[in-house]
């Protein structure tokens, strides 16, 4: 396939984006130990002492770069190139947290790496080329399709009940209720992202756009869904183990973005059933490697807490809403939480 110049913008913003997005993680991750030791108050359980961590507002910045990158890329590909390209940030993010945050990688979890970059490869290779639009309103016309105000509607209904109904009973018990929420309104603040990237493009490139109150519209929909992914994912992060947050939010995340972006822009219009079925065994792969490496995380993880006992490994789905393989992981953390306090009162006395 021969890229464009606009695509391998895309794929090349894309990548940098995953190198700072899957570092801010791990930074991010650290930073909510020390607000928890410092004020004894967790994030999950609805602290905010991260707020005055400097390690956590590095890992932001961190990842506002990343943000930053991506939402360039998103005006240069489409989002069914650039948004697989994330899979990259959950390869920096376990092999980092093997690193800093001493969360061992299976020797399993290295073939879960590789089938995500071979995965990542071929559907930049097989991604469509990126349908030319002028004008922002070209843009609204398909936001407001009925295919994909159905589709919004039913994100906004789902959100609403995970956030009302499942958060307090058992969001600190089942990895998928705060990833989910996440998933669902990103999904929706990149086409927003996508939208809001083309119109300043357009305007850098002399056709104001800011003029229009459509531009306007989409800037105040991508503040209110990145406000609540952040808020989300910052629970996410603290009450479940890195290497489980990672893969899952990907695998959800890209999943409902691929759907809301063949829905909204047409992606693969005037694609062959060849170069889809490539893009979606890629995505499969890619999935594969995510799923992988979350597996062995657990079995590791089980592995650590029960000698040299190894325990059939359960079903995914299973492993995802027990709520005592959980409860090993805050005994683990809240451990650690403990001797870095006695360590640092030690210092006091000192």
């Amino acid at each position: 396939m021969v890229f464009s110049k606009d695509n391998m913008t895309g794929i090349i913003l894309a990548l940098l984006s995953s190198v700072f997005i899957g570092t801010s993680f791990i930074i991010k991750k650290k930073g909510l130990r020390r607000a928890a030791v410092v004020s004894g108050v967790r994030a999950g359980v609805g602290g905010y002492s991260y707020l005055l961590e400097p390690l956590w507002w590095i890992g932001m910045i961190t990842m506002i770069v990343g943000e930053i990158a991506n939402f360039v890329a998103y005006a240069f590909a489409p989002a069914v190139l650039v948004t697989p390209l994330g899979a990259l940030s959950i390869i920096v993010s376990a092999v980092l947290a093997q690193i800093i945050l001493k969360e061992k990688l299976h020797p399993l979890g290295v073939l879960g790496c590789v089938l995500c970059i071979i995965g990542s490869v071929v559907i930049v290779v097989h991604a469509p080329q990126e349908h030319p639009i002028s004008s922002v309103k070209e843009i609204w016309y398909m936001a407001t399709q009925k295919a994909f105000l159905l589709y919004m509607g039913s994100v906004i209904v789902l959100v609403f009940i995970l956030v009302f109904y499942f958060a307090p009973q058992c969001g600190h018990s089942n990895v998928l209720v705060f990833t989910g929420i996440c998933s669902l309104m990103g999904s929706l603040s990149v086409m927003s992202v996508k939208a809001l990237g083309t119109s300043l493009k357009l305007t850098v490139e002399g056709k104001n756009q800011l003029i229009y109150p459509e531009t306007w519209a989409f800037m105040f929909i991508v503040a209110v869904c990145v406000v609540t992914q952040m808020n989300y994912l910052n629970k996410a992060l603290d009450t479940f183990n890195t290497a489980v947050v990672s893969p899952i939010y990907y695998v959800m995340f890209t999943t409902l973005t691929i759907v809301a972006s063949v829905i909204m822009f047409k992606d693969w219009d005037g694609q062959n059933i060849g170069s889809i079925t490539s893009e979606i065994c890629g995505f499969i792969v890619v999935l594969s490697g995510t799923i992988l490496l979350h597996v062995t995380k657990d079995v590791e993880r089980s592995s650590s807490f029960r000698g040299n006992y190894t325990p059939t490994s359960p079903s995914l789905s299973t492993r995802l809403c027990n709520s005592n393989g959980e409860s090993h992981k805050h005994e683990e953390e809240d451990e650690s939480y403990s001797e870095e306090a006695d360590s640092r009162r030690q210092d006091l006395q000192v």
